[in-house]
């Protein structure tokens, strides 16, 4: 076996083996020590246990790449949902990884354009600016004749690493492996088809080391928000690009998590939040058509010099986007308007429909659940929302006991790159500003998509609006029908069923998953989010498929 194909088992081995242990560590400390009265122990130990195993995990990731540093480049940006001290061990892996040699990835640039680099560009940087998990980034200015062509001189230069197709490979096959461990878990096997979800993730990961996929992304992107004055993408110069080489424009500037650098630039934080959540929803619920890799590391703010204060969000990275089906956006559209109306009956509705409730949910109960969520927390930020009186907690706990036992939630196959948008984008506002009040975007978005004209997708959510209306006005009647029948004694009222076997859980496990499911209900709602419990927060960090962490609950959703 050449000394490649031996390196390339390794890696394997060292993936599964990375995996397994950290399953089997939490198996003892989450199912087996509670069972011997160590309960308080396993909960005093939980945090630092999963910062080990993020540093660990963060090693193996930085020596790694490929796709397995994509876990950590995930869990680095859920400031909303992770302790710090658990992002702070994986911020690292958001722009930097160990570069190859300049002299490999001149012989690719070579290859690819079928010419010297010293005739392909004017000036070319050797020290990358950047070195992602399946390619590196240069800094390059193109000649006299084609800057004039194009408008730029100053471009970036994308090169895929060599080799990364087998690498990639690799890492498929490990994590379909550990697809078919957690597939035999009951907890994750009755919400999701894991290993379906691994080769969605498998489609998405082998269109990421085609340049000509993300440039025909990156055009259907920029076309979306051509007339946009918030929204900016690089321009691609065909002349030098090609499958493994892509060369574009350069529109860095202020990494948009870097709050100190856009307050000294003038720049409102709080502002760059709600501008990146508006252009999520719309990229979510009227197109169709998301960026589906928005980590810090992909989105520049660049300051307008002539206005204070203005600004523009330039987005770069095309090679993971996502595409939702007109059936399943206006799925989204119906959930977005019931939660803005803070209105549970819909939003149990809009789940149903999205395929994100299990068919054994409890959906009497659910309403309940969602109701008492939407009156006691519809309004808060993540800040207000951690400072919440465990107390408090504690009673919904108890008030819906029997729902949490049941976690009446699954995760729909085409979820995937949706789920993992929204929650990077989750992240970033939240480490924006903690105080970031996801209600406050989503409230001037719904009202905007009513004056939506000609446009089919808007008009469709005008009448969703409309709707709402008509049920208000229809109030009475049903009002006064259900009195008549409570007059002839015919009101059925239906009950959750009260006959359920309860399994004795650990309450400190209970605890955690309990406040997950009901974070998980705020903000862009439990079709959105999907919080599970601790087994999935350890899966989470353990490198698991990062199309399992999505789910928040191993966050590959």
């Amino acid at each position: 076996m050449s000394k490649s194909g031996h390196d390339l088992k390794k890696r394997y081995r060292r993936i599964l083996r990375f995996a397994s242990l950290a399953l089997l560590q939490t198996w003892w400390f989450e199912l087996v020590l509670p069972k011997f009265g160590l309960r308080k122990f396993v909960a005093k130990t939980r945090l630092k246990r999963i910062q080990m195993l993020a540093r660990k995990f963060r090693i193996l990731a930085a020596d790694l790449g490929g796709l397995i540093i994509k876990v950590g480049q995930f869990a680095s940006s859920r400031l909303d949902v992770l302790p710090k001290t658990i992002t702070a061990e994986l911020e690292s892996l958001q722009d930097e990884v160990e570069p190859v040699s300049f002299a490999l990835i001149q012989e690719q640039i070579e290859a690819q354009l079928k010419m010297p680099l010293e005739l392909a560009f004017a000036t070319f940087g050797v020290e990358p600016i950047a070195a992602a998990s399946l390619g590196q980034a240069y800094r390059a200015q193109l000649s006299a004749s084609l800057a004039e062509e194009w408008g730029a001189q100053d471009v970036v230069v994308k090169v895929l690493r060599p080799g990364i197709e087998e690498v990639v490979a690799v890492d498929l096959k490990a994590l379909r492996r550990v697809a078919i461990w957690l597939a035999r878990i009951k907890l994750v096997n009755r919400r999701t088809d894991v290993p379906a979800l691994v080769e969605e993730f498998a489609q998405v990961s082998l269109e990421e080391i085609d340049y000509f996929v993300e440039a025909a992304n990156l055009t259907r992107f920029a076309e979306i928000f051509a007339e946009s004055t918030r929204i900016s993408t690089p321009e691609i110069i065909w002349e030098r690009s090609s499958k493994k080489v892509l060369t574009l424009s350069d529109v860095s500037g202020i990494k948009v998590s870097d709050v100190a650098s856009l307050i000294a630039s003038g720049i409102d934080p709080n502002a760059v939040a709600g501008e990146l959540a508006t252009a999520t929803f719309e990229q979510i619920f009227v197109h169709g058509f998301f960026h589906a890799d928005p980590h810090p590391g992909n989105i520049f703010v660049n300051v307008n010099p002539e206005i204070a204060g203005d600004f523009k969000l330039s987005f770069i990275d095309f090679g993971m986007m996502g595409e939702i089906s007109d059936d399943l956006r206006q799925g989204l559209q119906s959930l977005i308007f019931a939660l803005v109306a803070r209105d549970a009956r819909r939003c149990v509705a809009a789940m149903q429909r999205l395929g994100v409730l299990l068919p054994s949910a409890d959906t009497v109960e659910l309403e309940r659940a969602v109701g008492v969520v939407f009156d006691r927390f519809g309004g808060i930020g993540v800040a207000e929302l951690t400072q919440t009186d465990p107390q408090e907690i504690k009673e919904l706990i108890i008030q819906f006991s029997e729902l949490i036992r049941q976690l009446p939630f699954q995760l729909p196959e085409d979820f995937l790159m949706l789920l993992r948008a929204v929650s990077l984008i989750s992240g970033v506002t939240s480490s924006l500003n903690r105080d970031f009040n996801m209600w406050d975007a989503v409230d001037p978005f719904a009202r905007s998509l009513l004056n939506g004209g000609s446009n089919p997708t808007l008009k469709a959510v005008g009448r969703e609006v409309a709707s709402f209306g008509a049920t208000a006005l229809g109030l009475p009647k049903k009002l006064d029908s259900v009195l008549s029948l409570m007059d002839q004694g015919k009101l059925a009222i239906r009950l959750p069923e009260v006959e359920k076997s309860i399994r004795r859980l650990d309450s400190s496990v209970r605890r955690v998953t309990s406040a997950l499911i009901f974070l998980g209900l705020l903000g862009a709602g439990v079709a959105l989010r999907l919080n599970h419990d601790s087994l999935g927060e350890a899966l989470l960090i353990s490198g698991i498929p990062f199309a399992l962490y999505a789910i928040g609950f191993l966050r590959i959703k």
